[in-house]
């Protein structure tokens, strides 16, 4: 490979591997100053992903949400799932998780219609999407009042590592996803609390001997 191409190879990599979201070929385009086609773009990231494989590298660039991401490899989802998983509870509560699944599946959907199929208003959870860029308005729906409807963004593509919405999970997995969430929650409330009971009983025991000298 020429010095001139390997630095463009260099500098693709280096963007992809920087950005906190999908690249896009026509970012690609501006940042490098290049007039890549896609046929060219395309090569360079199987180049790329070969160096990757042939290397026993845990990861690789995959197309998603319109654009290219650093992935790990399927292989390492179990472990991973142990990291992640805090932080993915942090960002989403259980009933924002919710509300997002409701949205995804029903699009363009009302804040009736959401209200409607979970009992409780989601005010609160499509603020907060819309804060963080995962859902969008869609216009009004053609009903008394004129409602907004909501759908889902890129960046909700993005966030579940999705090509697009015909790879979303059936709502039966959806469930069995959430359903994992809660039971995860609840262990983690369980160690907590023998954690804490454990270091109670310890301190009294040492209370207790303090008092006996």
């Amino acid at each position: 490979m020429q010095k001139q191409d390997k630095q463009l190879q260099q500098n693709i990599e280096a963007v992809i591997f920087a950005s906190d979201e999908a690249v896009t070929l026509h970012t690609i385009r501006q940042v490098t100053g290049r007039e890549l086609d896609s046929a060219e773009f395309q090569m360079i990231i199987e180049q790329l992903n070969a160096e990757y494989a042939e290397t026993g590298r845990s990861f690789h660039i995959q197309r998603i949400a319109g654009g290219y991401r650093f992935l790990s490899k399927p292989e390492f989802s179990d472990i991973l799932k142990k990291l992640l998983a805090p932080k993915i509870r942090r960002r989403l509560s259980h009933s924002i998780l919710e509300v997002l699944a409701v949205i995804a599946y029903n699009q363009p959907v009302t804040r009736g219609e959401i209200q409607q199929i979970r009992g409780v208003s989601p005010d609160y959870a499509i603020d907060r999407l819309l804060l963080r860029g995962f859902i969008e308005l869609r216009g009004r729906a053609d009903s008394p009042g004129k409602p907004l409807q909501y759908g889902t963004t890129k960046e909700f593509l993005d966030l579940f590592h999705l090509s697009s919405l015909k790879e979303l999970p059936k709502l039966r997995e959806i469930k069995e996803i959430l359903q994992e969430q809660e039971e995860q929650d609840y262990l983690t409330r369980q160690e907590g609390m023998e954690r804490a009971s454990t270091g109670n009983n310890q301190e009294e025991t040492i209370q207790e001997n303090e008092t006996k000298q």
